[in-house]
């Protein structure tokens, strides 16, 4: 098959239906999603997540691969850190930017980057998108390039294209067909699930109540709110928020559907927002925020709502973010996530390689350890994700 590769500055050049026909059930990769970044200046030629997405069609002319791709010039979203690389380069004299990153910005959760069909041909177009990465790198004279997040499977097939692995964690929550949440419970030790319990009791005794909406339910005053949370834990840390009251609003209007609004009130008043996505069997909690102080809300809003509504919508996993060991007692076990680096210069890439080799040893070290402290029964089998979701995960070339 005779393909026809090329770069486009912004993905509203591209068709939305012919690339959510690839982007498949995933919403980080709806063509809505990205050009939402766009339209709303969240990444765009005045940040530093410059669009460079590539294409692949066929002598038809239909989208038979694409590559979500950013020409970047910080390190910030991306959630795979590599600020200690950027120094030593500046520390060698050389500029670790421009760099191209394949992922969704400000977004740390695994999902095909590799966009192609499945059909017999797919290997080949993932590897004349990935030859057209590097061909554009080398002309932009980029440092790297890193493909963050990817799956399983995409991350073998970029380790036998010459790309470098990096090993990470999060915490993520199975279903292992529940019926309700006491029904998890009793999963757990009796001790653990008695904190748990304790801590939900708080929350429900002080009178604080919980909704559920889709992106298209909750009003313009609510939407105030939830922005104004959401922009508040950023603000404390002394950061800007990576998107803007107009991201949100156009996501609202066109994938209301995907948006999972976790809203607490006390009284008629909103006092803490989760900002959450959901797929056919995947719920991805991916922002908190509260003006409000009370205890145990953090953990109530980010996780035991998430949980609560993946058992009554029948969702699979639950996937609430980087980073937490504090999700390990709530039910949430270590799940390997991956990205994938090649780097342009010879001495780097071998110094780099050394470093991730041992960063890896210490990576599964950890994730054995975590192991050992998850509040599950030992007599019962821990959850795990069902083989649907494991192979839909997976994904395929």
């Amino acid at each position: 098959m005779a393909l026809r590769v090329r770069q486009h500055d912004s993905i509203l050049d591209l068709d939305p239906a012919a690339w959510n026909v690839l982007a498949a059930d995933s919403p980080f990769l709806r063509h809505e999603f990205l050009s939402a970044l766009e339209i709303t200046g969240c990444v765009g030629p005045e940040t530093a997540w410059r669009p460079a997405y590539l294409s692949a069609s066929d002598d038809s002319g239909r989208l038979a691969g694409a590559l979500p791709l950013y020409i970047k010039y910080d390190s910030r979203g991306e959630f795979v850190f590599d600020w200690s690389w950027a120094a030593a380069y500046e520390r060698a004299g050389l500029s670790y930017y421009p760099k191209l990153v394949s992922a969704v910005p400000f977004t740390p959760a695994t999902g095909r980057r590799l966009l192609v069909n499945g059909d017999p041909d797919s290997e080949s177009v993932a590897t004349e998108l990935l030859v057209a990465a590097r061909t554009l790198g080398a002309d932009i004279q980029a440092s790297s390039l890193h493909v963050l997040f990817p799956t399983d499977v995409e991350q073998q097939f970029l380790g036998d294209e010459g790309l470098m692995s990096r090993k990470s964690c999060q915490f993520h929550w199975h279903n292992d067909g529940y019926a309700s949440f006491e029904d998890f419970l009793e999963r757990f030790t009796s001790m653990k699930r008695k904190k748990v319990r304790r801590e939900r009791r708080r929350i429900a005794e002080a009178d604080v109540t919980f909704e559920h909406l889709r992106g298209d339910e909750p009003g313009d005053e609510d939407w105030d709110a939830i922005y104004e949370y959401y922009a508040h834990t950023f603000l404390r840390r002394g950061r800007a928020p990576y998107l803007n009251r107009e991201f949100f609003a156009e996501i609202a209007r066109t994938m209301p559907e995907n948006l999972v609004i976790v809203l607490a009130r006390f009284g008629e008043r909103p006092i803490a927002t989760a900002i959450c996505f959901r797929s056919d069997d995947t719920l991805y909690g991916r922002y908190w925020g509260s003006l409000a102080d009370f205890h145990s809300l953090h953990f109530e809003a980010c996780y035991y709502q998430g949980i609560d509504y993946c058992i009554r919508e029948g969702l699979s996993r639950f996937e609430p973010g980087t980073q937490g060991e504090h999700k390990l007692s709530r039910g949430f076990t270590p799940m390997a996530t991956w990205s994938s680096h090649w780097i342009a210069n010879a001495g780097f890439a071998q110094a780099i390689g050394r470093f991730l080799h041992q960063e890896r040893d210490h990576v599964n070290a950890y994730m054995r350890e975590l192991a050992t402290h998850t509040p599950y029964r030992k007599d019962r089998p821990e959850p795990g994700p069902a083989r649907a979701a494991a192979v839909l995960r997976q994904g395929s070339l």
